[in-house]
């Protein structure tokens, strides 16, 4: 028996695998169940007891020599050409290209309408702290806004919080920059809300600002109507009905025009034929004094508007979780070239 491991060991030690599926058999052929070597160890039982300890020795070097090469040789083919087998001269298919969705493309949309007149992109940190979400514009301690039903606080420090609009980073923005100031700012929020066809704990946010010596009401209605036809169509109508927000005095909320000449449009907008798109105002003087700008020398205007309500209104989406489910079906609909 002896004479015959030494066979086995000149034999593996003469071995190079040709390929993984060859060094894979050499693995089965010695180590499997029904190996070489597990049939050397059942016949150990045979050999005589003086010659034990050298056979022995003899099959576990064996055992170890099958193992080294195994090792040795087991990296050897992971680099082999998976494309070989691919036939590259086949032209390549566009049947599943992507799409953009469709909540950037109407962030994309309205972020290029301002652009155009100015306005620069600010961001910030979705995590906030108390005072640039809240305290800086203008919303004491006892405000609804800061409800527990309406905010998600960070749990071990009440001081912190996700963001509930981008107005935070308006204040960012005001507190390292000086006028005059013309920045927009989208991103996502979030509130503490029940998710339903037509409001969700997460949505997108774009607000702007425009800080400067002069600031009035009618450039503000000027720079929305603006707006409104260049996102809706020329011939759009907009109107201001006076409304409230604690960071904006004068305060206002901003409906466009649809008309009641369908069924979906009286729905939509309850008969009326108006429906409210974003709320706006002139910024409160005491806003600017906490963001370090001088209110006796400037004024300005701030607005902000929901991306999912433009995108619902622009692309006749009846549910606002649609957006959220990553639904190919849906997906597919919107314009790939955007």
């Amino acid at each position: 028996m002896l004479k015959k491991v030494q066979e086995l060991v000149e034999k593996v030690n003469n071995y190079t695998p040709e390929s993984e599926e060859d060094l894979n058999s050499f693995r089965i052929e010695y180590l499997g169940k029904k190996g070489v070597l597990n049939s050397l160890f059942s016949s150990f039982k045979e050999v005589p007891v003086e010659q034990k300890k050298g056979v022995g020795s003899s099959i576990n070097n064996l055992k170890s020599l099958v193992q080294e090469k195994i090792e040795d040789y087991k990296d050897s083919f992971e680099d082999e050409d998976p494309v070989s087998e691919i036939d590259l001269s086949k032209p390549v298919s566009l049947d599943n290209l992507g799409s953009r969705h469709p909540i950037s493309l109407v962030r994309n949309q309205i972020v290029g309408i301002f652009n155009r007149i100015g306005y620069t992109i600010s961001e910030g940190p979705e995590i906030e702290d108390d005072w640039h979400n809240f305290s800086a514009l203008n919303l004491p301690e006892e405000h609804p806004a800061r409800d527990m039903q309406d905010t998600f606080f960070v749990q071990t420090n009440p001081d912190v919080l996700l963001r509930t609009h981008t107005s935070s980073v308006q204040v960012r923005y005001m507190e390292k920059k000086t006028p005059p100031i013309r920045t927009l700012s989208p991103g996502r929020v979030y509130r503490n809300e029940a998710i339903s066809a037509r409001a969700h704990c997460i949505f997108h946010q774009v607000e702007g600002l425009y800080i400067d010596e002069n600031v009035s009401f009618s450039d503000l209605k000027q720079t929305l109507l603006y707006f409104a036809k260049e996102m809706f169509g020329e011939k759009t109508k907009i109107r201001l009905r006076p409304s409230y927000f604690p960071f904006t005095e004068p305060s206002a909320e901003v409906d466009i025009y649809l008309g009641i000449n369908t069924d979906s449009d009286y729905r939509i907008t309850k008969g009326t034929g108006w429906l409210e798109i974003l709320g706006c105002g002139m910024v409160d003087p005491n806003v600017l004094k906490n963001c370090g700008v001088d209110p006796e020398k400037y004024s300005g205007y701030a607005f902000g508007m929901g991306v999912e309500r433009i995108a619902m209104l622009k692309y006749g989406v009846k549910d606002l979780r649609l957006f959220f489910e990553n639904d190919v079906r849906f997906l597919k609909q919107f314009d790939r070239s955007v």
